[in-house]
């Protein structure tokens, strides 16, 4: 701590008090039970660091200790407190530590450094505790005086350029708080690196005491060394990447400014690829190459393939459970293939029967282009719900491409070839599309599953579609509009709780189909609300326009719904939620317009490391005639 480092002619010497009475006939107590007290100094951050110093206090719980293990323990604690309170600010303060057997009223004053110290812990009669009080006296709080900044080969003061004096901070009259003083070192160093000074070098500083002044005089070492660029930049332990896709990813180029912050930027956005299970990044060299400073990029790479399960339940759609095959590095530059199957429909309210998903995923990130990430997928699937029966073969294909900071756009084409069987009539229908859709993402949450705490995500889609003329259908032009936003509030910021524990979560969705009436877009193109990304308590298509007065929905041509839920996590690994959701679907282009369905529940929250297992129960408060009485819902992640 800084209070090692400061040197003064006329040191403050502290006494312990030893306090005890000899009962004649005594045996040794060892070893010897004792318990300590700290009395309060009325400043909470120097009572804790007194605690956390004291090893009378921290080790008072292991196994008891002998005569002069325990008398060590007192010794030591005098330096340890010392150093606890001139950490603190408190150069001028005393320490005092009494011994009192427990029941003793009169007893002998011994100094605690005397050699007496151990005989008389020793005299103590066996199984008698001895109780260890300490007392501080913190004295007069120093603050910093001379602050001098000197290179160590000629002891010529520094000058600091604005950047760096408002990294360091410190000046004359702050308070000589150890962890002030230190951390003022620390942030000039960056500061100094972060503009090229790769070989800066800041020393431990020296204090010097003015007892007078109660004041502190602190000296650094700086030595800020010549300015730098990125040299050669070296790549180790790649075998199946290659290295020209990770060349072509990073971040930081030869011939650009050092800066620490963007060489981890780097370091950490190649992690971010998937293939890696970790990238480290060093100083090439101890001194200057030709006026540059390499880089050593070093990686480990992760498992290429793996076997995966898929799982979900509501009461609505049922279970969907299947398996999965993944590569992570397909062709050498992190391209992912992934291959699944799955059964759905096991058992769900809103389904007539077993149906299955099949498909292939194949994503390749910086398709010709930095940030540009291009996505395909072959599928096939057959769902049996009630409003419709459906068999298909879809394909897509999609480009995404980041272009901010929290912003991403995507755009791309979509074939889907299908029989869909509504109300006793059969037909096929070939749909193509072309979607294009833009994202707002401020979370700072990457992983989809991880639950957002603050911030808002956004997004607006469009997707102009024709529907070709195939048996028992005509030819139709329609574009289905959506956008849906979702904000999360920290009840942090209001002082009611820890961080992320608390959080209040609001959704909005709003959507319309333009060009074409509701029988004239093929049944899977249409609106349906009910379920978990709408209103919970009601099923999956349950709310909205429904067939003669069943459980068939027609869908619709508008859509709008919102949901406000409260989250909080109790202990460490578990958590409930509460929530109300409402919601309707039209006939008309227009939304706000049908039957405003409401919804309310809530569920319980199991946290893993890989994200939050879901149970929520919804109840619908009115429910249409055939609409089930309460829906379950279990998956993995927050619904939004």
């Amino acid at each position: 701590m800084l209070g090692l480092l400061a040197r003064t002619a006329n040191r403050v010497v502290t006494g312990v008090s030893l306090w005890g009475v000899s009962l004649g006939c005594a045996w040794a107590a060892d070893p010897q039970p004792y318990v300590t007290t700290v009395k309060p100094t009325g400043q909470a951050d120097l009572d804790a660091a007194l605690n956390a110093s004291s090893d009378l206090l921290g080790l008072q719980g292991t196994h008891a200790v002998g005569p002069f293990a325990l008398a060590g323990r007192v010794r030591s604690d005098y330096e340890r407190l010392r150093t606890a309170l001139e950490s603190c600010g408190y150069y001028g303060g005393t320490v005092t530590i009494t011994l009192t057997r427990q029941g003793a009223k009169d007893g002998v004053k011994l100094d605690g450094q005397s050699s007496a110290l151990a005989s008389w812990i020793e005299g103590i009669p066996e199984k008698e505790k001895v109780t260890a009080e300490i007392t501080v006296e913190k004295g007069p709080l120093y603050h910093v005086g001379q602050v001098s900044l000197l290179d160590p080969k000629t002891k010529a003061p520094l000058t600091l350029n604005t950047t760096e004096q408002n990294a360091f901070g410190l000046k004359t009259g702050t308070p000589a708080v150890a962890e002030t003083v230190l951390g003022a070192g620390g942030k000039l160093l960056e500061a100094m690196r972060e503009e090229g000074h790769a070989l800066a070098t800041v020393g431990t500083p020296k204090a010097y005491l003015r007892p007078e002044s109660k004041t502190l005089d602190v000296v650094y070492d700086v030595t800020p060394g010549p300015v730098l660029n990125i040299g050669t930049i070296n790549v180790a332990g790649l075998k199946r990447v290659n290295e020209s896709f990770v060349r072509r990813r990073m971040t930081v180029q030869e011939g650009q400014l050092y800066q620490p912050s963007k060489i981890d930027a780097a370091r950490q956005d190649l992690t971010s690829v998937g293939v890696f299970s970790s990238v480290a990044v060093k100083d090439g060299a101890d001194q200057a190459v030709n006026g540059t400073m390499p880089l050593d990029f070093t990686f480990k790479e992760a498992k290429r393939r793996a076997i995966g399960a898929e799982g979900g339940y509501s009461t609505d759609l049922g279970a969907r459970a299947g398996i999965n095959w993944t590569h992570y590095n397909l062709l050498g530059n992190a391209e992912r293939l992934k291959l699944a199957a799955l059964v759905t429909g096991l058992g769900g309210s809103a389904q007539q029967g077993l149906g299955y998903d099949v498909y292939a995923d194949f994503f390749k990130p910086d398709f010709y282009s930095r940030k540009q990430n291009l996505s395909v997928r072959l599928e096939g699937l057959r769902q049996l719900f009630w409003s419709y029966r459906q068999t298909a073969l879809l394909a897509r294909a999609g480009l995404t491409r980041q272009v901010g900071r929290y912003w991403n756009v995507s755009y791309g084409l979509s074939a889907e070839q299908e029989n869909i069987q509504q109300f006793g009539v059969s037909r096929d229908y070939t749909i193509i599309s072309a979607p294009l859709g833009g994202a707002f993402d401020n979370t700072g949450v990457g992983n989809p599953i991880e639950p957002a705490t603050h911030g808002i995500r956004a997004s607006l889609n469009a997707a102009p579609s024709v529907s070709l003329g195939n048996k028992g259908s005509g030819e139709s032009f329609f574009t289905i509009l959506n956008a849906t936003a979702s904000a999360y509030f920290d009840l942090e910021h209001l002082g009611i709780s820890k961080p992320g524990r608390s959080v209040l979560a609001v959704r909005g969705t709003i959507g319309s189909i333009q060009g074409a009436g509701t029988y004239d877009i093929p049944p899977d193109q249409r609106l349906y609300g009910g379920g978990s990304a709408t209103v919970r308590g009601f099923r999956w298509q349950g709310v909205g326009p429904q067939y003669k007065n069943t459980r068939y929905a027609i869908g619709g041509t508008s859509l709008d719904a919102g949901t406000v839920e409260y989250r909080q996590r109790i202990l460490k690994s578990f958590g409930m939620a509460g929530f109300i959701d409402a919601g309707q679907v039209g006939s008309s282009s227009a939304p706000f317009t049908g039957t405003l369905r409401v919804g309310v529940g809530g569920g319980v929250r199991y946290y893993t490391p890989i994200g939050p297992v879901r149970l929520d129960v919804g109840v619908p408060l009115n429910r249409p005639e055939r609409g089930d009485k309460w829906d379950l819902y279990i998956g993995l992640g927050e619904t939004f």
